[in-house]
């Protein structure tokens, strides 16, 4: 089934029925630097745009998403880093901005250490794709 989902011609807000159920099992157990993110974003919030967490977009659950600006946020840890996983990262980014998004990504180690900082530098992208 994943497989027929990554077609070109899916589009990037159907949602799979195992991705939405994923989606809501990932929002109860959030990374600390997820939860410190969500604050930011929730807290300084950007005219026009909405994010939601833990988003399911077609067969994957992204960490963060705003359809309004087309933009999708991951935060990743160490496990990122291991060739199997960066792997499936790219296949993954791929198949996103295969239907107009634009993917951010930041390091747990960047978020823990200042959320404020990433979250104005995802504001800063979501007005500009906003404007685009």
């Amino acid at each position: 089934m994943r497989e027929n989902l990554t077609q070109n011609g899916v589009a990037a807000r159907f949602k799979s029925d195992r991705a939405v159920a994923t989606a809501r099992r990932l929002r109860k157990t959030m990374s600390p630097a997820e939860r410190l993110l969500w604050f930011e974003l929730r807290r300084l919030r950007l005219d026009g745009s909405h994010f939601r967490r833990q988003a399911p977009m077609g067969p994957f659950v992204v960490d963060f998403l705003c359809h309004g600006a087309k933009l999708v946020i991951e935060i990743d840890g160490g496990a990122h880093e291991t060739p199997d996983v960066a792997a499936n990262d790219a296949q993954r980014q791929r198949w996103i901005e295969g239907r107009g998004y634009r993917v951010l990504r930041f390091s747990n180690a960047d978020v823990l250490h200042n959320p404020l900082a990433v979250a104005e530098r995802i504001f800063a992208h979501a007005r500009l794709r906003r404007v685009a």
